[in-house]
């Protein structure tokens, strides 16, 4: 019997239960995982809640993220073999599987192999951020050396992970954070600067920061009223993706911005890339590149035993941390 993190209606983090289900063998294509450790996301909260982009079917599963290793291969599954260090890429439907527990099952499309030099808690905490920062700042946005990139909250996980990046390819990273608690934290990462928004003039110090003529990416996870602020601090022809719904107002769209500029509003998921196998492939070398070559490292907020998982929802919702959360199993 597995132990397994499921939960049977939408709610708070006192719906997960730790429950002993029965252990299926692998069906073709799958692989099933003896799990170390889970990397927690914003995306399984909303699915929690019933707030995603799927409506959750009961007794539902959750987590995209776990690393282990192999412990049994279903039909037809090529290059990887019992025993395989992996870590679970987000590819698959929360509907369809959860890594939540401490074996679990899923495609072997989904899995990848990592650096040696990861801890399992490292491990658990890559495929999610790096690839959806990735995603949109390299495979669709370009981003360049001489980019200015603005990453509203870039304290989470995902957050770092573009700071990182924009750093590897010499670009400029600007960290927007509510308060200063968190300023020092956020240069420590590799933040070029901070914009404090409680605090200081968004717009104004963007234009600042560069020369007048705005940033050219945005990368917003939040939306709400603030996208009127980043579209006046955007440079002409920039693009502001949203890949998030963190606030809790409507995301008006600032017309006179968007035309003014020429600007693109872009929405954009981790899944494009991947649930394309040549765009992950892509994905992953830029990835365990930068894991190998040290530019790219997972920063650990906080680690909560699998017993402790309602505690690890409840502070992944109070946005005191900076970095990734991750569950040991």
């Amino acid at each position: 019997m597995a132990r397994i993190v499921r939960f049977h209606q939408t709610g708070g983090p006192e719906v997960l239960k730790i429950e002993h289900v029965e252990v299926q063998p692998p069906g073709p294509g799958e692989v099933r995982i003896a799990v170390k450790a889970l990397g927690l996301n914003r995306a399984e909260v909303m699915f929690r809640s019933g707030q995603y982009l799927e409506q959750p079917t009961f007794p539902a599963r959750l987590g995209y993220e776990a690393a282990g290793t192999i412990e049994a291969l279903g039909q037809g599954v090529q290059g990887l073999k019992v025993g395989d260090a992996v870590s679970t890429v987000p590819a698959f439907s929360l509907n369809q599987y959860g890594v939540y527990g401490d074996t679990a099952i899923v495609p072997a499309a989904a899995v990848a192999k990592h650096p040696a030099s990861l801890s399992w808690a490292e491990a658990a905490a890559i495929w999610m951020q790096y690839a959806t920062a990735y995603g949109a700042l390299i495979d669709i946005a370009g981003l360049k050396a001489d980019d200015t990139l603005l990453i509203p909250a870039a304290s989470s996980s995902v957050g770092i992970a573009a700071i990182q990046i924009a750093r590897m390819i010499g670009a400029t990273p600007v960290a927007l954070t509510r308060r200063s608690s968190k300023r020092k934290s956020l240069l420590d990462v590799g933040a070029a600067d901070v914009i404090v928004t409680e605090e200081q003039d968004l717009v104004a110090e963007a234009k600042r920061l560069t020369g007048g003529k705005g940033v050219r990416i945005v990368f917003d996870p939040v939306g709400g009223p603030t996208i009127a602020k980043l579209t006046a601090a955007m440079a002409q022809r920039g693009i502001l993706f949203l890949y998030g719904a963190l606030s809790t107002e409507p995301t008006p769209l600032p017309l006179f911005n968007v035309l003014g500029k020429s600007l693109t509003v872009r929405g954009y998921l981790l899944f494009e890339i991947t649930g394309d196998p040549q765009r992950l492939e892509r994905a992953k070398k830029f990835i365990v590149d930068g894991l190998s070559a040290g530019n790219l490292k997972p920063v650990i907020a906080k680690k909560f035993p699998l017993e402790q998982i309602v505690e690890a929802h409840r502070y992944l919702e109070s946005n005191q941390q900076i970095g990734k959360i991750v569950v040991t199993v």
